[in-house]
């Protein structure tokens, strides 16, 4: 199964850059750039498409509300050509404390929005005059918007690729359809190889219906934090995603308005969810991280013996998973990322 990894937002860009190097030498094939109210993910992949040779880049994701349609999809044939054909394009609604609390823009149609952003992307790379008319996007502006001087215009450039992959971040049922039917490939966050199916085996079945054949099977990225260790040090590496899970589900977002906090739910920890979020918007951030259950840290990581990990690369795989993603923990990260490539 080839491995991807997501590096961790925040942190200094040329260490980024040091630890991907480091990580194409051990075998890992992607890696995904994060993008919040961080520094920007494109700047950090050009220098990246400029330090690496092998391994895919990612946006992990742009937030199809903070740029243009247009520039999203020239900005991805950029990265495609100084990478030679390396990137991915890694979009997402993102949500709406991001969007309209950094951002400035209401958060409103994400899923038509998304699709347009799609649509658009494939039309500049085809180098087609863009013409769009939708919800959410109007090219060229018509008269009655603006000065009535745009004209549909194409891509002047030819890009490397005529489709660059795009791969959509979705947990919700909507928008898991609409990536199984338009995406290239799909981007969810907590999952659950055991309850996957579940959850989400409807929407992907539904959207896979209406999928154009010539896109190709929906690749999927999912995985978590990854060591090979003793069985008995096992939890307390598992711990250490319990701040993160508690940030999401309890505080990503107003009650009654969390996407993360609704997939814990459907995962079938609805007291658990609902504590969590009470802990978390009360300020006690320390009693939320402790109210996730050991047993949703276990399910959705692969830590513990070879033996052990080497399980759970199957059960991520039976679930359908074609494309895994660890974030390796320890003082090994090349290590674990090889024996985990081996496995």
């Amino acid at each position: 199964m080839r491995l991807s990894t997501l590096l961790p937002y925040g942190g200094d860009p040329l260490d980024t850059a040091d630890q991907v190097r480091t990580l194409e030498a051990a075998g890992i094939d992607m890696v995904w750039i994060p993008e919040v109210y961080t520094f920007d993910a494109v700047s950090q992949l050009g220098y990246l498409a400029a330090v690496t040779e092998r391994i895919e880049l990612g946006s992990g994701i742009l937030p199809v509300f903070s740029r243009t349609p247009t520039l999203i999809a020239t900005t991805a044939a950029s990265l495609d050509s100084l990478s030679g054909g390396r990137f991915v394009l890694g979009l997402g609604a993102s949500g709406p404390q991001v969007i309209e609390g950094w951002h400035g823009v209401p958060y409103r149609r994400p899923l038509g929005r998304t699709r347009e952003v799609v649509e658009i992307c494939r039309s500049v790379w085809r180098r087609e005059p863009v013409r769009h008319q939708g919800d959410s996007y109007t090219i060229p502006l018509p008269a009655d918007q603006g000065t009535g001087l745009g004209k549909p215009l194409r891509l002047i450039n030819r890009p490397v690729r005529e489709h660059i992959p795009i791969y959509v971040a979705s947990i919700g049922p909507k928008n898991v359809r609409m990536t199984a039917e338009i995406a290239d490939g799909w981007l969810p966050v907590f999952y659950h190889p055991a309850k996957a199916a579940e959850v989400w085996g409807d929407d992907l079945a539904t959207g896979a219906a209406e999928r154009d054949p010539a896109l190709g099977p929906l690749e999927v990225v999912a995985g978590g934090p990854a060591a090979i260790c003793r069985q008995e040090d096992a939890p307390a590496l598992r711990d250490l995603a319990r701040p993160s899970i508690a940030l999401y589900v309890g505080g990503m977002g107003a009650r009654g308005r969390n996407f993360y906090n609704d997939l814990f739910r459907r995962y079938g920890y609805e007291a658990e969810a609902e504590e969590i979020q009470d802990l978390y918007l009360a300020g006690r951030k320390r009693e939320a991280e402790a109210a996730i259950p050991a047993s949703f840290l276990e399910a959705t990581s692969l830590i513990g013996d070879a033996g052990y990990v080497r399980d759970q690369v199957e059960a991520y795989r039976a679930s359908g998973v074609t494309r895994l993603d660890v974030t390796p923990l320890g003082d090994d990260p090349v290590g674990t990322v090889a024996a985990i490539k081996a496995m």
